[in-house]
């Protein structure tokens, strides 16, 4: 399936500009191939390609609305690492084993303060059509925990740290829910302090093992846990 991002509206599909050029410039694609543009939001028209010049367009088939989306969705809010390319390796990973949501965190020990956000909902779109992704994830801008915390439902929000004198769960323990939301911490993890005002907010601690695992490990595990959740029904 050669999948590609546009609008979707009154049994018409509009290829993004972007995509356009990338179908003409870099794919070199031809009249009357088959394509497939989806919204993001769940729905997906199929057809055939039409070339006008620098223009790409789709001559629509069929619309398929409502896709069925991935359960139970998962949110990860993380704090993003010093080195972003690290960062951008999990929210490629995470988007492809159905993450539904991301929220980039700002906490006591995060380093990095600036961050493109634009980057990567661009690359979270790319990797929901390299893995064939009808409802693509909402990325959010950083927020500060204290600021995150004040819309969150505590019997559905876990934190992963590594203060072993501090008690906490393992993730089999965690009940079956619709929607869950993980907050992973920087290099350095949480402070004790930040772990103590979450566990005043009523979320509860989790281990992910014995091992010491980085940020973006940690959350791409998170992700995968998720994915094989839904895997087995």
């Amino acid at each position: 399936m050669k999948l590609f991002f546009g609008e979707i509206n009154n049994g018409k599909a509009i290829i993004n500009d972007e995509e356009q050029q990338h179908i003409v410039k870099v794919l070199r694609m031809k009249d009357g191939e088959e394509i497939h543009v989806t919204d993001g939001k769940g729905n997906v028209a199929s057809g055939t390609l039409v070339i006008e010049g620098k223009k790409a367009n789709i001559e629509v088939s069929e619309i398929k609305k409502d896709t069925q989306d991935f359960n139970p969705k998962l949110h990860i809010a993380i704090a993003p690492t010093k080195n972003i390319d690290r960062i951008e390796f999990f929210v490629e990973k995470a988007v492809e084993m159905g993450i539904a949501e991301i929220t980039i965190l700002q906490t006591e020990k995060t380093e990095r303060k600036n961050i493109s956000i634009d980057k990567l909902r661009k690359q979270a779109i790319a990797a929901s059509k390299q893995s064939l992704r009808f409802h693509f994830p909402v990325v959010n801008a950083l927020i500060k925990l204290p600021d995150f915390l004040k819309n969150i439902n505590p019997e559905k929000t876990f934190v992963a740290h590594c203060h072993e004198n501090l008690e906490r769960i393992e993730l089999n323990h965690i009940p079956a829910l619709e929607q869950i939301t993980f907050l992973i911490g920087p290099e350095g993890d949480f402070s004790e302090r930040e772990i103590q005002f979450l566990s005043d907010s009523n979320v509860k601690a989790v281990s992910l093992g014995n091992q010491r695992l980085r940020t973006e490990t940690a959350g791409v595990f998170v992700a995968a846990w998720n994915y094989f959740n839904m895997m087995r029904g």
